[in-house]
């Protein structure tokens, strides 16, 4: 994803798209590979575009809705300070004020999605899956054929032996923990990792993270 053109993120509402290029083919395509890269995170939620002051245009409305629709995503809410999107928006049966917006507001200090963090006791099988926008801490083990997808960072306190994807929005920063790190694949941000091809006769804590565009594992030292 060209974290250049658009800026992605889970909230308690969906997942918030806001273009920050002025081209829409390169918002689109950027996009869309954001889906490609974390599609069981996103398929089933709705979509907020947050468009600003700039107008969106049928053709434009039209494109994105039709890609979304192939992740079963749901067009919900374009927000905007120009009218004539706000028109559009609404004659298209879209939302152009997310409903929170009538109730009180909340307090400031209120923890956004992506920075809340998920504790699960409870060990993956084969076909389950968990998926949070914020972090993940998982108190069992993550079997071959089990997924686990957060937006943040990602903590098995077990064995970790199916796909981990952390920082499914784009963050780079995020990383992934497990008592036992063989998984099938390992995701952070659009990074994929390969399993080592020789396992640790004993294993070891270990930590994932992106270092020059390549993830890489070490032991998960206290020192660091």
């Amino acid at each position: 994803m060209d974290d250049t053109a658009i800026m992605l993120k889970g909230t308690s509402d969906g997942i918030l798209l806001r273009p920050k290029s002025s081209d829409w083919e390169v918002v689109l395509a950027s996009f869309e590979e954001a889906l490609e890269e974390a599609e069981a995170f996103f398929r089933g939620g709705r979509l907020i575009m947050d468009v600003g002051p700039g107008e969106l245009t049928q053709v434009q409305l039209t494109s994105v809705r039709t890609l979304v629709s192939q992740y079963d995503i749901q067009l919900w809410a374009i927000l905007s300070q120009n009218e004539a999107t706000i028109h559009l928006a609404r004659s298209n049966g879209i939302l152009t004020r997310l409903p929170r917006d009538t109730e009180p507001r909340k307090s400031t200090s209120e923890v956004p999605p992506e920075q809340q963090a998920l504790l699960v006791q409870q060990t993956l099988r084969s076909g389950q899956s968990l998926h949070f926008p914020g972090h993940i801490t998982l108190l069992g083990d993550v079997n071959p054929g089990a997924e686990i997808i957060a937006g943040g960072n990602i903590v098995v306190w077990g064995a970790l032996r199916g796909l981990a994807h952390a920082g499914a929005f784009g963050d780079e920063e995020s990383i992934i923990c497990a008592l036992e790190l063989q998984p099938s694949q390992l995701r952070i941000a659009g990074h994929i990792g390969r399993p080592p091809e020789q396992r640790r006769r004993t294993p070891v804590p270990e930590i994932a993270r992106v270092e020059e565009d390549h993830i890489v594992a070490e032991v998960w030292s206290r020192k660091r």
